[in-house]
C-alpha cells in the first residue's frame, strides 16, 4: 500500500497524531478513535494493523497490554516525495514574512507611532509651566 492510501484515511491519521505525543495502548487508542469516529474497537484494531504493516507504527508487548509508537519509515517515505515540492512552501513563507513586515511598517505609520529613540517630554508638557 502507498503511504499516501494509509494516509488518506482519517481514522488513521487520526492515530498517527495521537502516536505523536508518545507511545499508547492499544486501548486507550481504540478509546479515542472510538469516540471520534463512531468505529469498534476490532476496527481501530485494524487501522492499527494497517499503520503497522505499512511501516508507520511499531508495537511492542507490555504483559497483556500492546504499546504503540510512531515508526519513522513509513514517514520517511512521504518525506522523500514532498521533498520536491518544499521549495514552493519555502517561497510562500519567505513572501508571507515580507508582507507581515510589510503591514507592520504600514499600521505604525498610521497608527502615528513614532520611531523607536529618544524622547523629550510632550509639547506644553515643559517643568515650569
Amino acid at each position: 500500500m502507498h503511504a499516501f492510501d494509509v494516509l488518506g484515511d482519517p481514522v488513521r491519521r487520526r492515530l498517527l497524531e495521537l502516536l505523536s505525543d508518545g507511545e499508547r495502548s492499544a486501548g486507550d487508542l481504540a478509546a479515542v478513535v472510538g469516540a471520534e469516529f463512531g468505529i469498534s474497537q476490532p476496527g481501530a484494531s485494524q487501522h492499527l494493523r494497517v499503520l503497522r504493516e505499512n511501516g508507520f507504527a511499531q508495537v511492542r508487548a507490555d504483559g497483556a497490554r500492546r504499546l504503540y509508537a510512531v515508526d519513522p519509515a513509513g514517514l520517511q517515505e512521504v518525506d522523500v516525495w514532498l521533498d520536491r515540492f518544499r521549495r514552493f512552501w519555502g517561497q510562500r513563507l519567505d513572501a508571507l514574512a515580507t508582507e507581515l513586515a510589510r503591514g507592520q511598517r504600514d499600521r505604525q505609520r498610521k497608527g502615528g507611532e513614532r520611531p523607536a529613540g529618544p524622547a523629550g517630554p510632550p509639547p506644553g508638557d515643559e517643568e515650569g509651566t
